[in-house]
């Protein structure tokens, strides 16, 4: 659970270009691809992160409104990098003026339950991490590279000239 909003913002910051990185990796040939019935391709599952910021933000009370809550995502990756950089800033936005450190222990009804709103920060940050984890998998699977986020992906060894770890 977050405590300061500052804490929130800097990790926001780098798990957003690290979701941008990702969804920037994907190309339009790979992007609908479906490796399995059950797996969701890794444009459905960068719209869904997409999403997901409107939709906690307002549920939230951060966001006045869910302006994603019915529309189809973006036939272009471009379009939808663009779409998710727009409302990840908007959140961050919305958080720095209408949340404070001290109302981060105040509860607020989510999803059947009430969670403290540094809870749903932490949530919407640990969403992502999870999600883009299934996209690197897929990502492999089709061939695409896969950067590194918290350190170097296999890829990046080998630009290093290391070997990777199996």
């Amino acid at each position: 659970m977050y405590r300061s909003i500052n804490d929130f913002l800097a990790d926001w910051k780098y798990e957003s270009e690290a979701t941008i990185k990702i969804f920037s990796l994907i190309t339009s040939e790979t992007s609908k691809e479906r490796i399995h019935e059950n797996v969701r391709s890794l444009q459905r599952l960068a719209w869904h992160l997409t999403q997901t910021i409107t939709e906690m933000g307002t549920r939230a009370g951060l966001l006045d409104q869910d302006a994603l809550e019915h529309e189809q995502a973006p036939e272009s990756m471009e379009a939808l990098v663009e779409a998710y950089s727009n409302y990840s800033i908007l959140l961050s936005r919305a958080v720095q003026l209408r949340w404070t450190d001290s109302s981060l222990v105040e509860k607020v009804p989510m999803y059947g339950d009430s969670w403290e709103k540094g809870k749903i920060l932490r949530i919407l940050v640990a969403h992502q991490s999870h999600h883009r984890g299934q996209m690197t998998v897929i990502m492999r699977m089709l061939g695409l590279p896969v950067p590194g986020l918290y350190g170097p992906s296999k890829e990046e060894w080998a630009e290093m000239g290391m070997p990777a770890m199996d």
